[in-house]
């Protein structure tokens, strides 16, 4: 076997931690350039140090063979998300010896999980490289969810595929895998796809840096917030976006860039016929547009009356400003990002009136679309129950009408709209499990169950703004900050993934 082969070969643990090491460098080398060289040497060592141990994993595994292609798959999954941000905590505890190890972890597992809640609010906490860090890990953990979605997820029927496939979570791979498997092995096809989607995710990347950076934002902050739009995570310097220099222009930017997170019909691995033909057909961009518009409209006028009770309404300026801020805020919550636009005060400050919150959180429990870097419930499966509804309203009308628009749509309104309803059913009972948990950790019942919907929606910006007073994080004791992390991983692979991990039907061979 060559050395080729042989990498080829390797776990896919073993070369999400290989990745890890080699991503250290770049906030090392940025820490470098700023004259910050205990975290330049915090981040080099630590990057040296995951590597060495990963090539000694790598020669102990190098033989090593699963009996069960299907459960591994699943299972690398699940140990990514366990592994992962203990290996990303490591760097953080030495360029910052004031923390624990726990807030260091806490913070990871949000930023891997794409849900950008953070301990560390308060200004000047953390060195920018530190802050470089955190995107790249939530950028690293976007890129990670796009291909395991196309690689693992959706040859078994997982992460919404199975809305569109009609077949049961989880056994579409073990029948279809059968012949897949003999060819690549999970850590082949998981590097295969990320062949494929790298140089589309970076390059987006790296396009957003470049129009941020010449509609005149910082080099540094561009790039953390384009990393964190492509991501979906959300994460910047600071909670909203009222300090980019860009103003207007850069939200725009943003705006354009949230909408890949509607659909993956503009990205590979969109093999589904619903995802064909044109962009104005697509079920995920009409329901998308037509909450969007919705809110918007709703959230708009709830300021005008505000306006009219303070006589503002002949401030057009200021309407405008509020309009956008609405529009702005649909977008980003709607795909689970969670930016706050700097319009947003302005919209509050014209009509005097406070924050919807429970708006904010509805957008977000929908989220974004099948197999993008989104959470939530996702945009196609709310779209399938809509769809079965409207069905059996027309039986009722007419008992012995026939449902028409093809096979496709057929199967969408039956199988599909019975396993859509299956995770939202299984999406509340983890709202009520958690909630409950953590009402009895002697949290009030409305912070518990903001922090819920914010970890399970993968949008950690809830707990600041969807609640009567912003929620700290860093004010949580140890146990609350652990069950929240567990909650953002459950949030992120959704419950219908660990059911077929744990299912017994998995474990033989």
């Amino acid at each position: 076997m060559t050395l080729r082969d042989r990498l080829l070969a390797a776990p896919l643990l073993v070369i999400l931690s290989a990745l890890s090491g080699v991503a250290m460098f770049l906030p090392a080398a940025h820490a470098t350039l700023t004259n910050m060289d205990q975290v330049a040497q915090s981040f080099f060592y630590s990057g040296l140090m995951v590597l060495i141990v990963t090539a000694m994993v790598w020669l102990a595994t190098s033989t090593w063979r699963p009996r069960n292609l299907a459960r591994s798959q699943l299972a690398s999954l699940v140990g990514a998300y366990a592994l992962m941000p203990v290996i990303f905590a490591v760097p953080v505890t030495q360029a910052l010896p004031d923390t624990s190890f726990l807030n260091a972890w806490f913070e990871m597992v949000s930023c891997f999980t794409t849900t950008g809640a953070s301990l560390y609010d308060t200004p000047g906490r953390l060195a920018p490289s530190l802050h470089l860090w955190r995107a790249t890990v939530g950028w690293l953990g976007g890129l990670f969810i796009l291909v395991t979605a196309t690689a693992i997820l959706a040859p078994m029927n997982l992460g919404g595929v199975e809305v569109m496939s009609g077949r049961a979570p989880g056994r579409g791979g073990a029948a279809g895998l059968s012949q897949i498997t003999k060819v690549a092995d999970p850590s082949q096809r998981f590097l295969r796809y990320t062949m494929v989607l790298f140089p589309i995710y970076s390059g987006l990347t790296l396009l957003l840096w470049l129009l941020l950076m010449i509609a005149g934002e910082v080099n540094l902050l561009a790039l953390i917030h384009a990393m964190g739009t492509l991501s979906t995570s959300g994460i910047g310097l600071d909670g909203d976006l009222s300090m980019l220099r860009t103003g207007l222009v850069g939200e725009v930017l943003i705006v354009l860039f949230l909408l890949l997170a509607v659909t993956r019909r503009f990205l590979p691995g969109a093999q589904s016929a619903l995802m064909q033909g044109p962009l104005h057909r697509d079920p995920e961009v009409r329901l998308a547009a037509i909450v969007i518009a919705t809110t918007t409209a709703v959230l708009f006028f709830r300021h005008f009356i505000g306006a009219i009770e303070v006589e503002a309404t002949d401030d057009a300026a200021s309407a405008l400003r509020a309009l956008w801020g609405t529009f702005f805020m649909a977008v980003s919550f709607l795909t689970t990002t969670g930016y706050e636009s700097g319009e947003w005060a302005a919209a509050r400050s014209w009509s005097g009136l406070p924050s919807p919150g429970l708006v904010l959180l509805g957008l977000a429990i929908i989220g974004g679309g099948v197999a993008t870097t989104a959470g939530g419930v996702k945009l196609l499966r709310v779209y399938a129950l809509f769809r079965h509804g409207e069905r059996e309203l027309e039986k009722l009308i007419h008992p012995s009408s026939i449902g028409g628009q093809g096979s496709q749509a057929r199967r969408l309104r039956r199988e599909g709209a019975y396993f859509a309803w299956l995770f939202f059913m299984l999406f509340a009972l983890s709202i009520a499990v958690s909630t409950a948990a953590l009402s009895l950790m002697n949290l009030p019942f409305e912070d518990a169950l903001v922090l819920t919907l914010a970890a399970l929606s993968t949008t950690g910006q809830l707990a600041d703004l969807a609640g009567s007073t912003p929620i700290r994080y860093a004010e949580l004791d140890s146990a609350a900050k652990a069950f929240l992390a567990m909650v953002m991983v459950v949030g992120r692979l959704e419950t219908l993934a660990l059911l077929a991990l744990f299912a017994p039907s998995s474990w033989q061979r």
